[in-house]
């Protein structure tokens, strides 16, 4: 946001410099980002002042030279070689002295050096008034009519000083503040100094005879809607004054009528809109929403489909304008208008907000109204602008005021604790000073008792809502740097971490899945519906829809991870980025039974050669262990401990693979994804795909570890050969195993799986070692016998295995 300091010095008294001013600002909340310089010719006539020709005659070697004397109004007066015809002593003339730059009108800039011109030396330039970029005349040199003394600077003659532009980053909460009244208002109690509102006493109704008839329909969208006709005006350019203003802040002027507008607006930060009068037809307006799919001509000739959530602006017959947002073609002001119908209103910063998002528009308006801006400076801003019309484009006012505003917005009342308010200070400043602060910045204090102050808030401060916000206002003002230190620094509270802490953990996890090689991506939350409908119907009803999305390609909150990592892949694979393998952390989220769940996922994809091609080994495809080692080891590091291995049943994403589940949770899955998937994904390599559940898997951690003494006795291995159905898993072997002994047996592993014509159809052989410890002995073949004679009767009973022996 750009405010001009000398527009801000109209509107409060001051006589700090522009930074000392951007100081105040920044301290008080309202950050100065840079203070710029605005010239309104290019170097502002810097170094150029008014001088007096004492002395004028011809140059002794050139005939159409001159050797003046000039009082520049620096004590000694100096010696100008000047070639224009019209130079005389006595004249009063603008020079360029030493060491300036002028900025002539199309042409290049030159510094002005002490030199000599035929041997006599010349020590500035007398300038014409397109030398200095204030006209384009060369006929001769400037001869001023003025008491202004010698030395004074051209710009302060010719009205052309340079000002001071302060860029403020505006928060979204500082919606008061997002006009020049609105920063004077800030000043006001920074300076102690009042802001004074344009004055607006002198506005009257000088006729009837053009009444424009108002109705709001909606309410809620639109509390308070005001407005006035004025005739007889003559569109055109602007008057000087008010095009620099608006330059000064980045505005290009587009005619007097628009100009107004736009000077209001950012003068008070009240948004406002002129109907050519004439255009409104049936003399009526009615501020309502319309179908959906209705049609309006913007002013920009974009024919657009409204909303039905869209606040208009209507006539008898049809809409004129996006109300808050934009302005209608066919209603604008035009170079034949003649009269017009101002509107000022108070619109709903939510149904600005959603139609601003859904169009794709941000106006000057729009963003104030979407803040929210103050229903009560309405009328006055209406009032200003009428004159300023009267006073720029003529006309007279033909009618009165009309101000529909049914349900009056009333000041909140906060009750602030003293006691309370000076704990959250962090110093005891007073009553008399809470009072004061308050009170500047337009907070009246209603009621006083010993403890508590009763406030009534306007509403024009949309960001104060509560106890803690009063607070920030006092303390922005008061200065948050004229806060002692306290030498014993102590709190109230500590908030209690969670040990340990998630971040650590997290690291550590993602540092150790990098260190095997995967890339870390994060992917937009936002995804495609199109993804998930040929899961079918249902798959798409759970899905999180966004309201007002800005495209269609991103509608609804992702479901699942999985395409937001095949959109990397194929980005990848299609860049000849054979080999990925991506691991993202990231949020998923959908709809169950009308209410919304959010969890996080740790997701990892495998894609192309699990091992690089060279002259030791050949390439390899990525098959399922080289995700599922990565997986296993992720989990022992997270301590999740035992858990139980099931297949998963092909689904919607995944075409084989298994899942871990530990007390019943799934804590992983992990598998093939569908090829036609893949396919419809444009992916064209085979992806393995892992997802755990990082929530879950959090709150289970526990980072302690348990030291053990190393065994005196020695470990002992059996082996055992399975023979067994096809369908039967190792992990059901394994359980099986741990369950019967759960003293001694440590480990269980499978070294060899046969499949083939040496055994019966239908069967496998699984090779199985079995390794035993008891830490209390040494065992022997007695109880070693004892263990295996056990677990071979429950392989033979549970899996109807047949042992090899």
């Amino acid at each position: 946001m750009l405010i001009s300091f000398d527009w801000l010095k109209q509107l409060i008294h001051t006589d700090k410099t522009a930074d000392e001013v951007g100081a105040l600002l920044t301290g008080a909340g309202l950050e100065v980002e840079a203070i710029h310089t605005f010239d309104q010719v290019q170097g502002g006539l810097e170094g150029i002042v008014l001088g007096e020709v004492l002395a004028c005659e011809r140059h002794p070697d050139a005939d159409k030279l001159s050797l003046t004397t000039v009082d520049i109004g620096n004590g000694e007066p100096s010696q100008i070689v000047c070639g224009a015809p019209n130079v005389a002593a006595g004249q009063r003339v603008v020079v360029a002295t030493v060491n300036s730059t002028l900025y002539p009108s199309g042409g290049e800039s030159f510094k002005i050096k002490k030199s000599k011109i035929r041997g006599q030396v010349s020590e500035g330039m007398i300038c014409a008034e397109d030398e200095i970029g204030i006209g384009t005349s060369h006929a001769g040199i400037m001869v001023l009519d003025t008491d202004l003394p010698n030395g004074t600077p051209a710009a302060e003659f010719f009205g052309l000083g340079s000002d001071k532009v302060f860029e403020i980053g505006l928060t979204p909460n500082r919606a008061d503040a997002a006009s020049h009244f609105g920063v004077a208002r800030d000043l006001q109690a920074l300076l102690d100094t009042p802001a004074v509102l344009p004055a607006t006493d002198t506005f009257k109704v000088n006729n009837t005879a053009k009444p424009i008839a108002v109705e709001v329909e909606n309410t809620e969208a639109c509390p308070r809607y005001a407005g006035v006709t004025i005739t007889g005006i003559k569109v055109g350019p602007s008057p000087e004054w008010l095009q620099k203003r608006l330059r000064t802040i980045d505005l290009s002027p587009i005619n007097n009528i628009v100009d107004i507008t736009n000077y209001v607006l950012h003068e008070l930060g009240q948004p406002l809109h002129a109907f050519d009068a004439d255009k409104i037809r049936g003399g009526k307006i009615v501020v309502k929403t319309l179908p959906e799919g209705s049609i309006l001509k913007t002013l920009d000739g974009v024919e657009r489909k409204l909303k039905a959530t869209d606040l208009m602006i209507c006539d008898a017959e049809g809409p004129m304008a996006i109300g808050g947002v934009f302005g209608g073609e066919e209603s604008g002001v035009s170079e034949e208008t003649t009269s017009i119908f101002i509107e000022s209103a108070y619109f709903s910063p939510d149904y600005i907000r959603r139609t601003g998002m859904a169009h794709g528009l941000k106006t000057d308006a729009s963003f104030r109204f979407e803040r929210g801006t103050d229903p009560n400076m309405v009328i006055t801003a209406l009032k200003r602008a009428a004159l300023l019309v009267q006073e720029i484009a003529g006309g007279e006012v033909s009618s009165e005021i009309v101000d529909e505003y049914p349900n009056p917005i009333k000041n909140s009342e906060i009750i602030l604790n003293i006691e309370r308010a000076h704990t959250l200070i962090g110093q005891h400043i007073g009553v008399a000073r809470i009072t004061s602060i308050l009170t500047s910045l337009g907070i009246e204090v209603t009621a006083e008792t010993e403890n508590d102050l009763t406030l009534s808030v306007p509403p024009f401060k949309v960001d104060v809502t509560r106890e803690a916000d009063v607070v920030e206002e006092i303390l922005r003002i008061y200065g948050f740097n004229n806060i002692e230190m306290d030498e014993n620094l102590a709190t109230t509270f500590l908030a209690k971490f969670a040990t340990p802490y998630a971040e650590d953990v997290t690291d550590t996890i993602m540092n150790y899945i990098t260190a095997n090689g995967f890339n870390e991506i994060i992917t937009n939350s936002i995804t495609n519906s199109n993804y998930y409908k040929p899961a079918g119907e249902a798959e798409v009803d759970s899905l999180v829809k966004v309201l007002n999305y800005n495209s269609e390609d991103l509608d609804v909150l992702r479901k699942s991870m999985v395409f937001s990592g095949l959109e990397v892949l194929r980005r990848n694979i299609n860049r000849r980025q054979r080999d990925p393998k991506l691991v993202e952390l990231g949020k998923v989220y959908e709809q169950v039974d009308g209410e919304y769940k959010e969890s996080r996922k740790l997701a990892l994809y495998m894609a192309g050669n699990a091992t690089a091609e060279s002259w030791k080994q050949p390439s390899m495809k990525t098959a399922f262990h080289d995700l599922a080692g990565v997986v296993q080891n992720v989990l022992r590091k997270l301590n999740a401990g035992e858990f139980e291995v099931q297949n998963l049943e092909q689904n919607n994403y995944m075409r084989q693979g298994i899942s871990y589940l530990k007390n019943g949770t799934e804590i992983a899955r992990l598998g093939l994804l569908d090829a036609g998937l893949c396919k419809f994904m444009e992916v064209k390599e085979q992806v393995w795909y892992a997802e755990l559940n990082w929530d879950y898997l959090l709150k289970k951690y526990k980072n302690k570890l348990v030291a053990e003494e190393l065994p005196k006795f020695p470990e002992v291995r059996r082996d055992l050969s399975l023979v067994l159905d096809k369908n039967v898993t190792f992990d059901q072997v394994k359980q099986i195993a741990l369950r019967t002994e759960r003293k001694l047996l440590q480990d269980v592993n499978v070294f060899d799986v046969y499949e083939g014509d040496k055994i019966e159809a239908g069967k496998k052989a699984y090779a199985v070692s079995f390794t035993l410890l008891d830490k209390q002995q040494t065992l022997t073949d007695k109880v070693i016998d004892s263990v295996m004679n056990r677990l071979m009767q429950q392989f033979e009973k549970q899996l109807g295995a047949f042992i090899r022996k």
